[in-house]
């Protein structure tokens, strides 16, 4: 399937083209990773959104604070 840059998906949709778990797209949402528009009890994404996640600047980013974050936990801990 794939993603239209200009059309709308729900959040099935997106979960389908983006091959990932119900918990883990609601993770993505909630956290701001993937920018949703709620309608009414439903989230709608656009098809750039999920065309913007699947960039590699964008994994390198989440890379790059994830191993920021792993750096502050372990520069605190005495050994």
């Amino acid at each position: 399937m794939e993603i239209k840059e200009n059309a709308v998906y729900t959040r099935e949709e997106s979960q389908e083209l983006l091959k990932i778990s119900q918990s883990t797209m609601m993770r993505l949402i909630k956290r701001g990773i993937i920018r949703a528009a709620k309608v009414g009890k439903q989230y709608r994404i656009m098809g750039k959104e999920l065309m913007r996640v699947m960039s590699p600047e964008l994994e390198d980013k989440v890379g790059k604070m994830y191993n920021k974050g792993r750096n502050w936990l372990h520069d605190g801990v005495d050994e």
